[in-house]
């Protein structure tokens, strides 16, 4: 039986009534940092030992906090100690060996170990970093199955609890989560052409964007959630439109000989970074949102860009190189030079803009795996279906 999309909603959305209740003082303060040193791509992993926990819960903490720049070391050689145990409840301890102190002290209850073990996660990350964690985030992705077809999939971000939204049993692609909401823009054939759909998880209110003749492809919401980006080639040229969120007064921002393609938002919402070709070569650029002259964005030693993804902190643009394979990249999104990190492509940040989801290709079939930019710690997601890819962290 399929579900409704208020039943999913339901399935979905964060679990925000756990009964957490601190079993002891928890301390505030600032932790002591060992290593404070940033460097993308070479920053050491914070050294953690893990005890007291088992089965799932253990297996979630330790995924969590990898793909958020921690390792596992013995209790002697850890600058925090996290124990606790998960027979019945879950009940999480986070001592700062440096400090000397207890700076978390945690029991969960109310939900499945595995919501609860995110839960923890969640609180070891802000204890340790001061910063909110990923443990209770939501992705989306394309899953293809063996015949071409494909659906738009919602998970966990480390693959757990997949639900399909879309029924369409045909292409679909590009789902793109708008910022704070339960929503999802994404690209299908359900109509016999490639349209712009919208679909709201949370009240079940599906709306068709943009079907205009030709394609209408790679929808990209602003971060107000008041917008939409996308590319069409209505009037013949494939080209960078931007629309209210329903779709109605599209304002065409670009008028080029040349394919744009992958379009994306400044977390300020001022401007349009997006995939072009100037003198026949794929660079990328960026453009006013409410419209202006294109700038360029110099991408040195990395050649052929597309599928920019700028970072919620407004630091840093993600994106995929092709030099013979494809790779991911990261640069700082006022300019600089550009680092290459793994093999992949499809890159999406996550909210805590350290962490990125990509898609990955491994004999010949597409999955997703999670990289954390500073450590380059990578941990692959089970695979849903054949193929899946074109992965979307929500915000």
């Amino acid at each position: 039986m399929k579900k409704t999309n208020l039943q999913l909603a339901v399935i979905l959305l964060p679990i925000l009534f756990f009964a957490v209740a601190p079993v002891r003082g928890q301390n505030e303060s600032a932790p002591i940092e060992i290593n404070p040193t940033i460097t993308i791509g070479l920053t050491p992993p914070i050294p953690v030992s893990l005890t007291g926990f088992s089965g799932e819960v253990l297996s979630v903490l330790k995924f969590d906090l990898y793909v958020q720049g921690f390792s596992f070391v013995s209790p002697d050689a850890a600058q925090y100690q996290i124990s606790g145990s998960n027979s019945g409840n879950i009940i999480g301890h986070v001592t700062d060996k440096v400090a000397r102190k207890e700076i978390l002290s945690r029991s969960y209850a109310g939900a499945s170990l595995r919501r609860e073990a995110h839960a923890l996660s969640d609180d070891i990350v802000f204890a340790i970093r001061g910063k909110k964690g990923i443990g209770q985030t939501k992705i989306g992705f394309k899953a293809q199955s063996e015949n071409g077809d494909g659906e738009i999939f919602v998970s966990d971000f480390d693959g757990g609890n997949p639900q399909a939204i879309t029924h369409d049993k045909t292409i679909v692609s590009a789902p793109a989560w708008v910022p704070g909401r339960l929503a999802l823009y994404y690209n299908s054939y359900r109509l016999g052409n490639p349209d712009i759909f919208y679909n709201n998880l949370a009240t079940g209110e599906a709306r068709t964007i943009a079907a205009y003749g030709g394609s209408n492809i790679s929808p990209a919401p602003s971060p107000d959630g008041s917008k939409v980006a996308m590319i069409l080639d209505k009037d013949g040229w494939v080209d960078l439109y931007v629309a209210d969120a329903d779709g109605s007064h599209l304002k065409r921002l670009t008028k080029s000989v040349e394919d744009e393609s992958s379009p994306c938002w400044s977390p300020d919402g001022k401007w349009i970074c997006f995939a072009t070709k100037i003198n026949e070569r794929r660079v990328l650029a960026k453009i006013p949102a409410d419209g202006g002259a294109v700038q360029r964005i110099p991408t040195p030693g990395a050649p052929n860009p597309t599928e920019p993804d700028w970072s919620p902190d407004g630091k840093w643009i993600a994106f995929t190189s092709q030099m013979g394979e494809f790779d991911i990249c990261i640069m700082p999104a006022d300019g600089g030079t550009p680092v290459i990190l793994v093999p992949g492509q499809d890159p999406s940040w996550s909210p805590n803009s350290r962490t990125l989801i990509f898609t990955k290709l491994t004999n010949w079939r597409y999955s997703l795996s999670v990289l954390d930019v500073f450590t380059k710690q990578v941990k692959d997601i089970g695979r849903i279906s054949g193929n899946d890819s074109q992965p979307s962290w929500a915000k």
